[in-house]
């Protein structure tokens, strides 16, 4: 591409996508549907890809449409806050944390009970996204599970905050009263993680003679393993959150367990240093490695 899109691109792509019509989002954006036409037409030939499939019955985002699609209206999202995020930047007590869904109900109120005098404007989004807020400077801090896993932009660091060990959640309606590869064995075993290594914690359950059925969420996990009678490995902060009377928390074997790490822009502010460790404790977390 020879440029960026511009704001007006990004928002005529969310409107046809939402309308399924390029004279639909021509009216929507005020403007004609030539004009709308001739502007579509010109992103394409930048970028290089038919976006939209036009015919008769209107316009259909194409797979590299989607896509667009998506990034437009993350970006807009961005945008629609800028002002915002500037007001709030003004106030010398107050700063916008992100953090994943899964742990946005646990660490958001860790944080305010680290540091009471900030008001916090909390934000939940993937992963990656949140690092490339902070980097970009629309946030001021993220904790994530994946900082270890992936190169930070420069200019941004991490601080890992502690070791989220996983653990077993027994539902009431599973009968599992031991996590030795022989109670194991055979079991459909339900997993969930909050960084990169779904895929070697499944390895590990099925190592145990288990097959492991991944969920996407934390809350899926739950739901699911309380509905099929599945017992649930997860990280233990989740487990503890979700863990009810009737339920039973069973330690694993050595499965180790995602590092949830601070990321902020260099150099970091000295606040943090009294918030961590009341944000470990808060959360449960192992101030030590575990084991890979």
């Amino acid at each position: 591409m020879d440029a960026y899109p511009e704001v007006g691109d990004l928002r005529l792509v969310v409107a046809i996508a939402r309308h399924g019509s390029v004279g639909a989002a021509a009216r929507e954006l005020l403007v004609s549907q030539p004009s709308a036409s001739q502007r579509l037409a010109a992103l394409e030939r930048r970028c290089g890809v038919q976006l939209f499939a036009r015919d008769t019955s209107g316009a259909r985002p194409t797979p590299a449409g989607s896509e667009m699609v998506k990034d437009a209206r993350h970006i807009l999202g961005h945008l629609e806050g800028v002002f915002e995020r500037s007001r709030g930047a003004a106030m010398s007590d107050s700063m916008s944390v992100g953090t994943i869904s899964s742990l946005a109900m646990l660490l958001f109120p860790a944080l305010h009970l680290a540091l009471p005098h900030l008001r916090t404007t909390q934000v939940v989004d993937h992963g990656a996204r949140l690092v490339e807020g902070v980097a970009e400077g629309s946030l001021d801090a993220a904790f994530v599970a994946i900082a270890g896993q992936m190169e930070l932009p420069k200019g941004v660091t991490s601080r890992i905050v502690g070791v989220d060990r996983i653990g077993i959640l027994v539902p009431d309606s599973c009968d599992l009263r031991s996590s030795d590869r022989r109670q194991l064995a055979g079991r459909t075993v339900i997993t969930y993680t909050v960084d990169h290594s779904g895929e070697e914690l499944d390895r590990r359950v099925a190592g145990l003679g288990a097959s492991p059925l991944r969920a996407a969420t934390a809350e899926t996990a739950v739901r699911m393993g309380r509905l099929l009678g599945y017992p649930v490995v997860m990280p233990r902060s989740l487990l503890r959150a979700y863990l009810r009377d009737i339920d039973r928390e069973l330690t694993t074997p050595k499965f180790g367990g995602p590092r949830l790490a601070l990321v902020v822009r260099v150099p970091i502010r000295a606040h943090w240093t009294k918030a961590l460790p009341v944000v470990r404790r808060e959360l449960g977390l192992s101030g030590m490695p575990a084991h890979r």
